[in-house]
């Protein structure tokens, strides 16, 4: 999507806040002993309690409201039975639609306390989405991000995973452009333009950076089981700092 009026950047505001704000109140309520399940449930309430509903479900009839990680899984994690315990290591992905507009935001966490390997790729992955955030300006190559994003990996000693992308958004969950990859594609000339509404989410790891689907259809996984991270903003490119949509 390409806003190309205010009204269209409130909306867009209105429903990247409620994202962050119900991603925030995740993490928070993210401690040893509660499940998974629980944990989906506090999310959906509060978008529901926001006029907002669940885009992973809207969209694709994804088993919960939202995306809970528990690693090796990395991404589309299912919400159950699984009680949280002391040191793991696990990513929400709040996604949500509210009057006709989406928008998609992540985090990664270490639950109860903090390792040094975790602590160390955690802060890495919030270094890359803060040096890609400040490349994305319009005249700029798509590819550049991802570019961008391997670089800084790679200068903190990880891989990113190249099977996971940032995509566009605004009017649907993902649209225009799809697959802008985490890491460098010359083949891909695409340029991004003032307007564009993007969701950047890179996906660090200690391993391979290559994954694997579980049985269950959704979950994706390190192919090694390696640590892995991810922190994502949807936001709006302009000639200089692109507009966060999704803080909190």
């Amino acid at each position: 999507m390409t806003v190309e009026t205010d009204e269209q950047l409130q909306r867009l505001k209105a429903i990247g806040r409620i994202c962050a704000v119900g991603l925030r109140k995740m993490l928070a309520a993210a401690a040893p002993g509660i499940s998974t399940r629980e944990l989906d449930d506090l999310g959906r309430s509060y978008l529901n309690s926001r006029g907002a509903q669940s885009a992973p479900e809207v969209m694709y009839q994804f088993p919960g409201a939202t995306c809970i990680s528990v690693t090796p899984v990395i991404a589309h994690g299912i919400p159950g039975d699984y009680v949280l315990k002391t040191g793991d290591l696990i990513h929400i992905d709040v996604s949500a639609e509210k009057d006709g507009y989406f928008a998609d935001t992540g985090a990664s966490m270490q639950v109860g306390k903090r390792t040094k390997d975790v602590t160390a790729l955690l802060e890495a992955t919030k270094a890359t989405l803060k040096k890609t955030l400040a490349a994305a300006k319009a005249g700029v190559l798509i590819s550049e991000l991802g570019r961008t994003m391997q670089s800084e990996a790679r200068a903190h000693g990880y891989n990113t995973i190249a099977e996971l992308a940032s995509h566009g958004i605004g009017r649907k969950l993902h649209e225009y452009p799809s697959d802008v990859l985490n890491v460098p594609n010359p083949r891909d000339k695409r340029v991004l333009t003032e307007g564009l509404v993007l969701a950047l989410e890179p996906f660090l790891t200690a391993g391979s950076g290559r994954i694997t689907e579980e049985r269950d259809g959704w979950s994706l996984r390190t192919l090694d089981r390696s640590i892995a991270a991810q922190f994502e903003h949807t936001i709006v490119i302009t000639q200089g700092k692109p507009i966060i949509l999704t803080q909190a």
